[in-house]
């Protein structure tokens, strides 16, 4: 195996697993007995895209496209060929799943919160503290439930096998299947614990912003209370990609030091919440996972 290590991630999908590189993505998922895969380019990005802060954001939504490709192969290999999704549809379903996430992960807490009584205006730290603590609550409930369906325990044992096979590679084992099954199924650098650091990131930032306004514009108090809100709940998506950027970095770094105490005490929320997101694979599992990594590797190294 090469010396220098290829920083890779990816994702679940269904029946098999996507792995990403730095400049190309694999997905393999088994159909009947074997295991079939497609490869995809990642674009170049500009050098200012790769500045941090910027890289956050960018990276999440170029995974977010090669996740939703990914997702729309795989979902095709798995589907009889009458039962396929077309274009239209799916372009459908993602415009309702972005509007039930700003829905239910936003609009939701907000308006609980508010409902408690609590300005955000007044008492900043306080209301944005108690819309988190919402945001994460529905985030919980959400995972837990759809964890009991059967279909998704599959998809998160898949999930597993990806991170299994990521800690193979990046510790230089052998990638075969009773090597990869050793490792934990929990990876410090997995989306789950991407999306935490987001709502703990968001908190402080959300926090802030009233102080922010109120220091641009000192008469901001005297405008009525509706006209606040509709001004700060419009910013708070606005900032999406601003927060994205800081959780990315506070990830990455995190993940370099996990020897470190504090660092580890950030990782841990995302590495418990990993126990339900991520169950133990079987073998075939597991084969899919080698299938797509080892494939990635061949190509990024042509």
């Amino acid at each position: 195996m090469q010396n220098k290590k290829l920083n890779v991630g990816g994702q679940a999908v269904i029946e098999g697993v996507m792995i990403r590189g730095l400049r190309n993505y694999v997905v393999a998922v088994r159909k009947g007995k074997k295991i079939i895969a497609k490869k995809g380019v990642i674009g170049k990005k500009n050098r200012i895209l790769k500045l941090p802060f910027i890289r956050g954001f960018v990276n999440l939504a170029e995974m977010l496209i090669i996740g939703i490709k990914s997702l729309m192969w795989s979902a095709e290999q798995a589907a009889p060929k009458d039962e396929r999704i077309g274009k239209n549809e799916l372009a459908f379903t993602m415009l309702i799943t972005v509007g039930a996430v700003i829905v239910f992960f936003i609009a939701l807490p907000y308006f609980l919160t508010n409902l408690v009584g609590f300005a955000e205006e007044k008492k900043p730290v306080l209301f944005n503290i108690i819309d988190g603590i919402i945001r994460i609550l529905i985030f919980l409930i959400y995972i837990i439930t759809i964890s009991f369906m059967k279909d998704v325990r599959i998809l998160f044992q898949y999930h597993g096998a990806e991170h299994k096979a990521i800690h193979c590679y990046e510790k230089g084992k052998k990638l075969d299947v009773a090597t990869v099954k050793k490792f934990t199924t929990l990876h410090p650098r997995c989306g789950t614990s991407f999306l935490l650091i987001v709502f703990i990131v968001s908190i402080i930032v959300f926090s802030l912003l009233p102080s922010i306004i109120l220091h641009f514009n000192p008469n901001f108090m005297k405008l009525n209370v509706w006209i606040r809100k509709g001004i700060l709940f419009p910013v708070r998506i606005i900032l999406i990609p601003f927060i994205a950027g800081i959780s990315y970095e506070v990830l990455k770094i995190s993940d370099r030091h996990q020897k470190n105490l504090l660092f580890k005490l950030i990782s841990a929320p995302g590495l418990a919440l990993q126990k339900i997101t991520t169950k133990e694979p079987n073998a075939k599992q597991i084969e899919v996972a080698i299938f797509s990594l080892k494939k990635l590797l061949k190509t990024e190294n042509k």
